[in-house]
């Protein structure tokens, strides 16, 4: 026991409910929804151990309890202890040091931790002098810079704020901020979601090096599989609040015990399928599962036969989307003072550098690249929801760029945009069907009543069925694999000829992601739709894509067919991309 850094003793959850005048009812321990339900885990100094499983499995809970990060009504039983210590009787002060000194927390999303008004300078200034105020200013400079670099944010971006950082970088700097303490425990929740895999695999590198040099402990949290194999010592899986299965990482990934494990496995594995060395599965095969119906929440054949009011244009024989040196740059203006004193100009980052490409209709292009490379940059500026720097892009044989703002909303019905992450784009104050139905009133494609109906059967398409029992709920009541179905439906709902999708499945679990990827290719089909598809999952584009354009600095460095960018990468980065990818099926034939 006295090796043990942290433990977890039949750890209990459960969130407050509105029963009793909003307090929990304390009296009916069988009522009680439990979020965590006795889970105990253990790590030793240098340990790591990867917690995955499905959105809304308890993973994120249990990591805030132990933090002591959950709302005060929250009831929790069991033990949290860090070298024999409880946490839930430390005081405030003891709370504090062990918040970032001891144990430090890397949240999902990013802007969970940072501050808008603060540049990111500010923020590592302001971690260490909380914790380490002997320290001098220049001390504490260089230190957070070397941390910034050390997660590949250059000491150019010291005065810069989280607004002006792609989403993939605000989530370096938040484990940079992580980092800067040098903490025993590092409780990662998904912390490269939104990152490269070049980045992805520095980043976990560099922690897994800390875990052996410092014996610092790590509790990844992720629902990449292939990531926990290859990074992890011991997996922990969790299903409804439990956790079903524990062992090390060869013996969960190659003799998976309970039937869930087995479920993500064949979820991932059905994603990198025709990756090298899919043929084996590490003893266990498809028989095992039974087929991927029994596990799939996607009805095959929910409202087949849909018909919705707007039949599609015919298209043209030209390229649905031709865009043509493409440039958005962004000038990093001085302050008054730095503008008086020097006579350096102005910085200018070229987020989408001299870009050309076509899209045709029918076909999924891939675009993959690093966080940072312009991907983001280059689907809004296609989208004009920003505007670029100079270039053309040509959409239906319309110049978008040169479009009054009435006929660029007419242009919109036709392309539509899938975000990241689909609960920032949904009104939370409307529900679910409102949403759905709201582009239709905002084009004035139909009157109310028929909205609501079409609406109903976007829903029942997507797989929310009955439509009835989803139409009515809120964004916050559906998981993350729900809410982003949502978002297609309304992207789907005026019937676009293109659909940009932006990293939509990256924050999914494998089963989910697994699923909403069979749903895109059926609604390709059904709704004769045209996909430029944005990932940093390679393995995700070789699944979905006809073609994958490789960018990189703001440039398109490699253009081709999925098979030959996998088989025969020409271009130095794209070799780096693939050669850092963890793949599963290679994690699996290396533990066997």
């Amino acid at each position: 026991m006295t090796d043990v850094l942290f433990q977890i003793e039949g750890l209990r959850v459960a969130y407050s409910q509105a029963n009793r005048g909003g307090r929990l009812d304390r009296t009916e321990d069988h009522s009680i929804s439990w979020a965590v339900d006795d889970v105990s885990l253990s790590l030793e100094p240098g340990e790591r151990l990867g917690l995955v499983g499905e959105s809304g499995c308890g993973k994120s809970t249990l990591g805030r309890a132990a933090m002591r990060l959950l709302p005060a009504s929250t009831r929790i039983e069991g033990r949290v202890l860090f070298k024999g210590q409880s946490v839930f009787n430390f005081s405030a002060e003891e709370l504090r040091r062990f918040r970032g000194e001891a144990v430090a927390l890397v949240f999902q999303d990013p802007m969970t931790r940072l501050d808008p008004l603060m540049t990111i300078g500010e923020h590592c200034l302001e971690t260490l002098r909380a914790h380490q105020p002997q320290l001098s200013r220049q001390a504490t400079k260089e230190r957070s810079i070397a941390t910034l670099e050390a997660v590949k944010i250059p000491a150019s971006r010291w005065a810069q704020y989280p607004h002006e950082f792609s989403g993939g970088m605000r989530q370096r700097v938040a484990i940079a901020l992580a980092l800067l303490l040098d903490p025993k425990l590092i409780v990662a929740d998904e912390p490269t979601t939104s990152l490269d895999v070049t980045v992805s695999a520095q980043i976990l590198r560099e922690l897994t090096r800390l875990c052996r040099e410092r014996q610092m402990a790590l509790m990844l949290i992720s629902h990449d599989l292939a990531m926990i194999g290859e990074y992890c010592d011991r997996v922990a899986v969790m299903y409804q609040g439990n956790v079903v299965e524990i062992g090390s990482a060869q013996s969960v990934l190659t003799h998976p015990q309970h039937k869930y494990t087995q479920t993500l496995l064949q979820a991932a594995l059905h994603i990198q399928a025709g990756a090298e060395g899919d043929g084996e599965m590490g003893g266990w095969g498809d028989e095992a599962l039974g087929s991927k119906e029994e596990y799939s929440e996607v009805p095959q054949n929910a409202a087949q036969n849909s018909k919705l009011i707007f039949p599609s244009p015919p298209l043209p024989s030209t390229p649905l989307l031709r865009i043509e040196h493409l440039q958005k740059h962004y000038t990093l203006e001085q302050n008054f003072v730095a503008r008086l004193f020097s006579r350096s100009p102005n910085k200018t980052i070229k987020a989408v550098d001299d870009v050309t490409l076509e899209l045709y209709s029918g076909e999924i292009l891939g675009l993959v690249g690093e966080s940072g490379c312009g991907k983001s940059t280059l689907s809004r500026s296609i989208l004009q929801l920003i505007r670029p720097t100079a270039g053309k892009i040509e959409f239906l044989g319309q110049d978008l760029t040169t479009l009054s703002r009435k006929a660029l909303q007419q242009q919109r019905r036709r392309m539509q945009m899938v975000f990241q992450d689909p609960h920032a784009c949904l009104n939370p104050l409307m529900v679910v069907g409102d949403s759905i139905a709201d582009p239709l009133l905002i084009h004035q494609l139909a009157d109310w009543a028929t909205a609501k109906r079409i609406a109903k059967e976007m829903l029942e398409r997507v797989g929310l069925a009955p439509a009835e029992e989803f139409y009515d709920r809120y964004p916050k009541d559906l998981s993350g694999g729900q809410q982003q179905r949502v978002a297609i439906a309304r992207a789907l709902i005026t019937r676009p000829q293109l659909l940009v999708c932006d990293e939509p499945v990256s924050m999914l679990d494998a089963s989910v992601q697994s699923q909403v990827l069979d749903l895109m290719l059926e609604l390709k089909r059904e709704f004769d739709l045209t996909y430029l598809f944005i990932t940093h999952d390679l393995w995700v584009a070789r699944f979905l894509c006809d073609r994958i354009a490789v960018m990189n600095a703001g440039k398109i460095v490699e253009l081709s067919k999925t098979t030959e960018i996998f088989t025969a990468p020409q271009h130095p980065y794209t070799q780096a991309l693939l050669g850092a990818a963890p793949l599963l099926s290679r994690v699996l034939s290396a533990e066997c």
